[in-house]
């Protein structure tokens, strides 16, 4: 389905026709009863993780793969081609373990790093708040120090994988205001006190839950902090720069999928005596489209390739996020008008495929502020 330049081993071989044939046999035959039920494909989350693809970019002595950033970010593409919820769902498990295999302690590590990254346990990151969403120095939600643990109270919001996760990051005030007095946890979801509130009811991506979480003097062992005390924004801006290229994959994958069932459905629909897309209106439509897909495909995989290198992404990462995630939201509803009445129905996937990518210009931060973002880099 992708054409990419560099040359691939046995290994990535392997694993992408594995990908590939997950993606056909058990994510595409049930995408639409799911997303329409709005039930969430656990079993099928988890056995993602149970296939490897959950620990692909992290160091083997964890339990992980030893993939570059490059192989992952391919693999999420490939998975969000055939169902954008659980691409996402293997994206937001990923971003979960960042901080902890990053900032942990190794005792920590060693514990939980190894079934988090096999699927057995779900995470999720508790970040925004009803009131802070972008604005993380406006968090209010805090953590007392009590005794050789913290005591967490508030409210956490837009929250995926809420009420499915096994553990939670959860960032929360242990200093003053600002920036600077956050710290991240590791919570256990079965603690006292952590209670999921009910579900969004969400325009698309109805198979992945997302709700508020309630922390109600919620305590947890200081050993549960990940990084230092107060020093909490560091993780979460780690976590920033990879949550952008996951959505970027994901962007694209769910635009390739959207232009493919376009020209195939150009090809077959006849007007006037010709198939459609030898019509100008049609196939220059679908040109553009192609073009765009590519350009975010060829930005995306340019800034893996700095991350692999070790490299700074912060700034090439929001330009990314930004130009993927406004190229999926265009060549979707561009797929609609293509397919015209027929578009434009549920029996088809690409009026889901419109709505699923008006939430990538949202997520990981809005498009809005990874303009503020780009701008400041300037």
């Amino acid at each position: 389905m992708n054409a990419h330049s560099s040359v691939e081993s046995a290994e990535h071989r392997e694993l992408f026709a594995l990908v590939d044939e997950l993606a056909r046999e058990e994510l595409e035959p049930r995408a639409a009863e799911y997303e329409e039920a709005g039930r969430f494909p656990e079993t099928l989350v988890r056995l993602m993780g149970k296939q490897g693809l959950m620990s692909l970019p992290f160091p083997e002595q964890w339990g992980g793969g030893g993939q570059s950033y490059t192989v992952y970010l391919r693999v999420i593409e490939r998975l969000a081609g055939s169902w954008l919820a659980v691409a996402e769902s293997v994206h937001l498990q990923v971003l979960a373990c960042q901080g902890l295999a990053r900032f942990g302690s190794d005792e920590l590590r060693g514990h939980l790093l190894p079934r988090m990254l096999g699927g057995e346990l779900l995470a999720a990151n508790c970040m925004s708040e009803p009131d802070a969403g972008s604005d993380l120095a406006a968090m209010s939600t805090r953590a007392m120090a009590e005794d050789g643990h913290y005591v967490i109270s508030g409210t956490k919001a837009w929250v995926s994988h809420a009420g499915v996760a096994d553990v939670y990051n959860v960032y929360c005030r242990t200093g003053g205001s600002g920036l600077g007095g956050l710290s991240c946890f590791l919570v256990d979801a079965d603690t006292e006190g952590l209670r999921p509130l009910t579900h969004e009811r969400k325009m698309g991506v109805r198979s992945l839950p997302t709700a508020q979480i309630a922390f109600d003097g919620v305590r947890v062992p200081d050993e549960r902090m990940i990084g230092r005390r107060n020093r909490g924004m560091l993780v979460a801006a780690h976590v920033f720069d990879h949550g952008r290229l996951g959505v970027s994959a994901c962007a694209v994958g769910l635009a390739q999928a959207a232009l493919d069932h376009a020209v195939a459905y150009a090809k077959e629909r006849t007007q006037f005596g010709s198939p459609i897309i030898s019509f100008q209106g049609i196939s220059f439509l679908l040109a553009e489209m192609a073009t765009r897909i590519a350009a975010a495909r060829a930005l995306l995989y340019s800034v893996a390739a700095l991350k692999d290198q070790g490299r700074p992404i912060s700034a090439e990462a929001a330009k990314c996020k930004l130009f993927a995630t406004d190229t999926a939201m265009r060549v979707t509803t561009d797929a609609v008008q293509v397919l015209g009445g027929y578009g434009y129905t549920q029996d088809l996937p690409v009026e889901r495929w419109m709505r699923e990518a008006k939430l990538l210009q949202i997520l990981e931060g809005t498009n809005q502020i990874q303009r503020v973002a780009i701008a400041q880099s300037l």
